[in-house]
């Protein structure tokens, strides 16, 4: 007996017959498993069934903005960033200056939840300060 006749050998290698038979026979005891005697037939194949998904009579496509009323969000805008030391830091009083990494004029960036949206310039509006959005940022 040569070393490719050894049983091992044997083992690994079982026809296409063999395969389908353990196949079939372990589709039907799932099938015993769960209770579906229909699947139980080799070859059998049913459709799935996704039910009606037609809209309901008097369901409106619109949703209203009061649903959005209790969602809270954390809105940044960053007008630009820097270093400093801790000892710079704690030297700062009313009226220091803090040189940021932006240019006047520079867009500014928007953060909702922490995450870049979009990015906007800063304008003086009735003496407040508000931003108008000049681009949103692909998500």
């Amino acid at each position: 007996m040569s070393s490719a006749d050894s049983p091992a050998d044997s083992q690994e290698k079982l026809n296409t017959d063999d395969i389908e038979a353990l196949l079939n026979e372990a589709s039907q005891s799932l099938s015993e498993a769960t209770g579906d005697a229909d699947a139980s037939q080799a070859g059998t194949a049913r459709p799935f069934a996704l039910g009606d998904l037609s809209p309901l009579a008097g369901d409106d496509a619109t949703h209203e903005v009061e649903l959005l009323d209790e969602v809270e969000m954390d809105l940044r805008v960053e007008l630009g960033r820097t270093q400093m030391r801790l000892e710079e830091v704690l030297r700062l009083r009313k009226g220091s200056v803090v040189a940021l990494d932006k240019l006047a004029g520079d867009p500014v960036d928007i953060y909702a939840n922490g995450r870049l949206i979009a990015r906007g310039e800063v304008l003086v509006m009735n003496d407040n300060f508000c931003v108008r959005v000049t681009e949103l940022v692909g998500i």
